[in-house]
This record gives structure tokens, C-alpha cells and sequence, in this order.
């Protein structure tokens, strides 16, 4: 274990039976270990800096029917909502004000918002904050599309891969196809986002073979950004009764793909405040170096509910910047409110 930790560390490298070895054999003295290799290489290539992106949830209607997500077509009790031009622009005004420069907008898959309604936005947000960056979390669209977003000025595209386990993608994706995600992955790539992927911890069924083959696909790809979180079951969802992952075992995931793809950049994920108060701090700890403070309006925070008990739905955006930083600080690291991109940019 020793070898294969020091290993990855000093050469961003693993084999499929090296990383299965290490989830395999995972004990407190060789968690603290990794824990210690992946902050360091963190601060290898970020200083000690945290970069805060201002959140937008847009719209919670989407034509997907993932089995663990809360917005999932099927759910008919599901309180929908859409943001307007105006309120979106509004939130990254509020956004702006309070120091953030780059935008995070998320939605589920939702055509109402075309590629025209949402060029016109970026190119609107664009030309009101010309040194703030967008990240688009819009879920699979056509390579037309994603072009026409890149050149209308969005500079990211957040899309995980959620498993790269074809077995796993199935039995959790109805009606789509990981070809087909992977493909809109490297469409991104090509068009010249930075992209994001990701994946989540603890689905079940989920074995450490399948989250090995989730680090080798990223590994793979190479993504400027990976998101990972733990899976949180939703009361109005099929696997309602599921267990929660773990923070343990997301953390590890974390601090493992800091290892493999060490300039990437990692958000300490809301999922992982949810799950433990403590959850965001130990993640930074453990590798991570971005949080994603909400500036949606409060009236429909909840009502973005990918999952149950999801945090901060009542706080104002000022209030949300404040508490998380005061966090960052906590355990050690300085805030970074400009743009961070990525260091290979």
C-alpha cells in the first residue's frame, strides 16, 4: 500500500489492480496518508487557494429519468420552476456585487431554453461582466449546440459522466446511453471548453470496481473539472429506501483523483455538506479546491431537490458567501474570488 500510494503520488499514476488494491485495503493510517498526498498536491498546483463560483439553478424541468434524482421527469409531485432572462440576469447582478467572477448555470434538461434563448443570455451576462466567467451545466446537448454556446462566449461546461460502468449507467439512466454522454464529453473538449466530469459515491450495486473504472475513465479524459459527491436518496424517487454514500468513501474518491488528475479542479460539493456538518472542510482537506455557494432566489431553492435535506435553502446570497468563507478559512485555506481556471489554460 505504501508503494502504491507514494507511487501515485509522485507520478499521478495507477494501475486498474493498483487502484482496486487501494479502495480494497483502505485503513485510518493509510486514509490519513493519502488525505495528506492529495492536499499537497493541491497546493502543488493551487497555492492554498479556494475558488468560490456563484450557483444559479435555473430550472428544475427535465426530460431525463434518472432513478436517484429528485427533478426526474416521473416525478409528478415535483414543484416545477423556471428562472426568467431577467431574474437569471438579476442573480449574476446580485452575483457580481458580492465579488464572484465566475457563474455557474445549472438546469435539468430542460428545451425550453433553446440554443437561441440561451446564447442571448450569455452574450447578455457576457457583455454586463466581461471579466466574469460562465459555466454551463445544461445537461446532453448536440455539438451545434455546445458550439454555438462556446462561441457566444460560455468558457465551461459542466456534464458528469455519473458512471462509468456501462452495467451501473443502465440500470440507473432509462432511456439514454453512456456512448452517447461520453461522446458529448469530448464534443466539449474539441469545441474548447473547459470541461467538467464527474460521478457519484455510493449508488447501489456500486462495487470498487466499478469506482476504479470511473478514475481511469477521467484519467482518460482529462477533464479541467471533476465533480463528485455521495448519493443522497429522494423521498419521491424508485430507490427512495437506498442508503446514503458515504463521506468516508467520497472523500477517499476525492483524494484519489486529486492524485491521478492533480491539476484538476475539485469542488467540495454541497452533497458532502448535506451528509455531515463537517463535510465541505474535510473534503478541502482531503483535495478539493471549489465551492459553489448559491445565488439562486430563495423561493425556489428548494425546489431544486436533487436529493433530501440539501443545505443553505434559506440563506441569502450575502449570507451563503460569508458562512463559506468563514469555513475555507477555518481549516486553513484563502479564499479566491477571480475567475480560476484552470492551470493548464
Amino acid at each position: 500500500m505504501d508503494k502504491f500510494l507514494s507511487n501515485l503520488y509522485e507520478k499521478n499514476e495507477a494501475s486498474q489492480d493498483e487502484l482496486l488494491y487501494i479502495l480494497d485495503n483502505m485503513n485510518e493510517t493509510y486514509k490519513e496518508k493519502l488525505f495528506n498526498y492529495a492536499h499537497e498536491t493541491s497546493k502543488k498546483y493551487y497555492d492554498n487557494k479556494v475558488y468560490m463560483r456563484g450557483l444559479i439553478e435555473f430550472s428544475n424541468y427535465c426530460k431525463q429519468d434518472c432513478m436517484y434524482c429528485g427533478i426526474r421527469a416521473s416525478n409528478k409531485v415535483a414543484h416545477r420552476y423556471r428562472l426568467s432572462h431577467d431574474q437569471i440576469i438579476q442573480c449574476c447582478e446580485i452575483g457580481y456585487n458580492l465579488g464572484y467572477r465566475t457563474f455557474v448555470l445549472q438546469s435539468g434538461e430542460d428545451f425550453y431554453y433553446d440554443t437561441k434563448k440561451l446564447c442571448t443570455l450569455i452574450k447578455d451576462i457576457k457583455s454586463k461582466y466581461a471579466d466574469a466567467a460562465i459555466t454551463l451545466s445544461l445537461g446532453e446537448r448536440d455539438y451545434d449546440t455546445y458550439k454555438a454556446l462556446y462561441e457566444a462566449g460560455a468558457d465551461r461546461y459542466l456534464l458528469r459522466h455519473e458512471a462509468a460502468s456501462e452495467d451501473l449507467y443502465n440500470r440507473f439512466h432509462p432511456g439514454m446511453k453512456l456512448s452517447n454522454r461520453i461522446e458529448c464529453l469530448y464534443n466539449l473538449k474539441e469545441i474548447g471548453f473547459q470541461v467538467g466530469a464527474g460521478f457519484m459515491v455510493g449508488l447501489p450495486h456500486q462495487t470498487n470496481e466499478d469506482l476504479v473504472e470511473d478514475l481511469l475513465f477521467l484519467k482518460r479524459l482529462n477533464p479541467h473539472m471533476i465533480g463528485i459527491g455521495p448519493y443522497l436518496p429522494h423521498k419521491d424517487t424508485p430507490l427512495k429506501e437506498e442508503k446514503s454514500g458515504t463521506l468516508e468513501k467520497t472523500l477517499i474518491m476525492l483524494a484519489l483523483t486529486r492524485l491521478l488528475i492533480p491539476d484538476c479542479l475539485l469542488p467540495s460539493t454541497t452533497a458532502v455538506g448535506t451528509i455531515h456538518s463537517k463535510g465541505r472542510e474535510q473534503a478541502l482537506q482531503a483535495g478539493a479546491n471549489v465551492v459553489m455557494p448559491n445565488l439562486s432566489p430563495t423561493n425556489v431553492r428548494e425546489l431544486y431537490s436533487l436529493y433530501d435535506n440539501k443545505i443553505c435553502t434559506g440563506d441569502e446570497a450575502a449570507h451563503c458567501r460569508v458562512c463559506i468563507q468563514k469555513r475555507i478559512q477555518s481549516v486553513g485555506f484563502e479564499v479566491n474570488m477571480g475567475r480560476g481556471d484552470s492551470v493548464r489554460l
